[in-house]
């Protein structure tokens, strides 16, 4: 079941302790946008069913990605496309979205989504893996 709106972004804002829902919608925006140019196919698909629609959306139409990005440059790009962010205030942000989103696929899903991803996804996630 797919999570509604306003609890989706109220764990965002909460997790990134920002201070308006507008700031933590504007992280969401970048960072699963970034996300789903990295996700393909039915795990794709499984995780847009579980965010609110207006997410849902931006994850199945991201933005283009040539090669998957390293979870380092995910957050550079996250940073790029945030006005006034920086790396350490982008590593923020995606770990605040990331986090969320993890909690919207449950542990299963989030396995197949780690398993589509460069190593180190897991921190950003916020469920670190034994190594």
């Amino acid at each position: 079941m797919a999570w509604r709106r306003e609890a989706f972004l109220e764990h965002v804002r909460e997790r990134g302790e920002y201070e308006t829902l507008n700031e933590a919608e504007r992280a969401a925006r970048v960072v699963l946008a970034l996300l789903g140019a990295h996700l393909v196919g039915g795990v794709r698909a499984q995780l847009a069913a579980r965010l609110p629609e207006e997410f849902s959306l931006i994850l199945l139409n991201p933005l283009q990605s040539a090669e998957p990005l390293t979870p380092q440059r995910f957050v550079r790009a996250t940073s790029a496309w945030i006005d006034g962010a920086t790396e350490a205030t982008a590593t923020w942000d995606v770990s605040a979205v990331l986090s969320t989103a993890a909690d919207a696929a449950g542990d299963d899903l989030l396995e197949r989504i780690l398993l589509q991803l460069p190593v180190g996804y897991d921190l950003l996630f916020g469920r670190p893996r034994p190594t």
